[in-house]
Formats: structure tokens, C-alpha cells, sequence
């Protein structure tokens, strides 16, 4: 033992299951492309996870994520930060905590470097000092989740198998199965027209594909569901806000208007390539993560 203190092992297979995989696998026949991270942070860690160490009589939670947590006097709320390492940052996948998790929630990384991190912990004796960062989805061996929905999913993926890919109303191809394909995807299409074409719209009741040239995936003006807000408990008026669309994503200046109690519209400065329906967006202002939602409808 290397710290010296109490230790439990958690098992919460079947909850991640049921919360994570499961959704996972029903947005990708939905046509969308899930971040499952972003749930398994709301459902596990900030769920099942904050939910035992209460019944320990733990006072927080603390984890690994290159974060931070802030709180205003003023408001009462409380809001995740960007981490001191920007090459590191989690922000991004930490958006759906809700106020009392974060009023719980200690990210001991957040105000060092990675590699400032890996020297501490390499004095200290850990084991974790020299491990590789991970990079994959980590029920997604080698990133391929197409063996995790042939795994789940084979006899309706057979049926799927087949549907057309269409250019401008004209039929160039058949697809091996929409929910293998994503927005902006170019790659393995199996398609020749003369010019590259690029994925820009899955329509899963129809089991069609569409391909469009490069500019057909700039967008400038799309909506989110499923809203989580920290900075405010709602946005009243139309205000700045830079805005992620994906993990690895600089802050886009934005407009962000909140429609209804779980809708935010998102106008772009500048459109963006590849707006992904079912990925995060999330709104910052400055450091400050503003809130976030799921990317559910392109408008413009």
C-alpha cells in the first residue's frame, strides 16, 4: 500500500453497461456519434461513484482530470475551469455535472502540468508515473467499435447492409451499414465520382447515406438538447461564447441563445467543419465552462 489509506474496489459493470454501452451502441443506429466519456462522467464517476463515497462518509470526490472547480459568491454556483496544462485539459468532458456534484468534486491536477504531475509522482514511488496516456474509448479496444455493434447488434446490422450512398439525389454506392460511417468521414466510402466527397448527413430511417464536396460540411448555425448550465442558472439574453465541438477543439466565438428550458442555439462567427450530431458542444467564457449540450440539429 502506497498511500495509506483506506481502499475500496467498486464494481459497477452492469450500471456502465446498461448507462454507457447500451447508449453508446442505440446513438450510432440512431445515425449520431456518441462521446461516451461525457456520460460515463455524469453516470458513473459524478453517479454511482459520488453516491458510494457518500455512503462512506467521504465529503468529495477526487479524480485525475486536468480541471478545475470554481465557485462564485456572487451567484452560488459553481463551474468547472480550464486546468493550468492546455495540452491536458478535460473540461470538455465535464460539462453534465450538475451544481451538487461539482459542490463535491476536488480536481488535485488541475493547477499542474502533466509532466510536473509524472515528476511528483515518480519521486513519490508510484507505478502510475510512466504510464502511457490513454487514447482510446476504453470498452473500444484499438478505437474499432464496429466489432463492439457486430458483437451486440449482428442480425440488424446484416439488415443494414446494403442502403444506398447518394450524391446530389443520385445514387453512387452502397454502404456496409450507416452506423459505421460519421459526419466528415472520407475514408473507406468505396465510392469514385472523380472529386473527393466527404460524409455530411446520415438518415437512418431512410438506411441512406449522403456525400456532399468538402464545403456542404461547414455549418454555422445548429441547436443542442439535453442542456446543462453552471455559470448561469439560465441564459436570458443572446451572449458571446466560445464553443467546442469536439475533444481536441479551440474556442470558436460564438452566439449562444437558449430557446427553451433544454435547448441552446449556437451561431458560429466563422462555420465550422463537421458539426457532429449526437458529439458535445460546450460553451466557455474565457477559462470558464458556461454549460453545454448534445448536438442535435443543423440549421444553416
Amino acid at each position: 500500500m502506497q498511500l495509506d489509506i483506506p481502499h475500496y474496489t467498486l464494481d459497477f459493470t452492469d450500471r456502465f453497461n446498461e448507462t454507457v454501452i447500451e447508449n453508446f451502441i442505440s446513438e450510432y443506429l440512431d445515425g449520431k456519434t456518441p462521446n461516451p466519456c461525457v456520460l460515463c462522467n455524469k453516470t458513473i464517476k459524478w453517479g454511482a461513484m459520488l453516491e458510494k463515497a457518500e455512503s462512506l462518509g467521504a465529503d468529495f470526490i477526487a479524480t485525475g482530470h486536468y480541471a478545475r472547480v470554481k465557485y462564485s459568491p456572487d451567484t452560488g454556483r459553481y463551474n468547472v475551469a480550464v486546468s493550468a496544462d492546455l495540452n491536458k485539459d478535460q473540461s470538455y468532458a465535464l460539462w453534465q455535472i450538475t451544481q451538487y456534484g461539482l459542490s463535491k468534486t476536488l480536481f488535485p491536477l488541475g493547477g499542474y502540468t502533466k509532466p510536473e504531475i509524472r515528476k511528483i509522482a515518480s519521486k513519490l514511488g508510484l507505478k502510475s508515473a510512466d504510464l502511457p496516456d490513454s487514447q482510446e474509448i476504453c470498452f473500444v479496444p484499438n478505437d474499432n467499435y464496429r466489432e463492439l455493434l457486430e458483437s451486440r447488434k449482428p442480425k440488424l446490422l446484416n439488415q443494414l447492409e446494403g442502403g444506398q450512398i447518394v450524391y446530389k439525389d443520385t445514387t453512387i454506392g452502397e454502404h456496409k451499414g450507416y452506423p459505421y460511417y460519421t459526419i466528415g468521414q472520407r475514408r473507406g466510402l468505396g465510392v469514385s465520382i472523380g472529386k473527393p466527397v466527404y460524409v455530411n448527413k446520415i438518415d437512418p430511417e431512410k438506411n441512406l447515406i449522403y456525400v456532399d464536396d468538402e464545403k456542404s460540411l461547414y455549418t454555422k448555425r445548429f441547436n443542442v438538447k439535453d442542456i446543462n448550465l453552471m455559470l448561469h442558472e439560465r441564459i436570458e439574453n443572446e451572449i458571446d461564447a466560445g464553443v467546442k465541438i469536439r475533444y481536441k477543439d479551440l474556442q470558436n466565438p460564438a452566439k449562444i441563445k437558449q430557446i427553451s428550458d433544454d435547448i441552446i442555439e449556437v451561431s458560429f462567427k466563422t462555420p465550422r467543419k463537421a458539426v457532429t450530431p449526437g458529439q458535445s458542444a460546450v460553451f466557455y467564457d474565457g477559462d470558464n465552462v458556461i454549460g453545454g449540450g448534445i448536438i442535435n440539429e443543423i440549421l444553416e
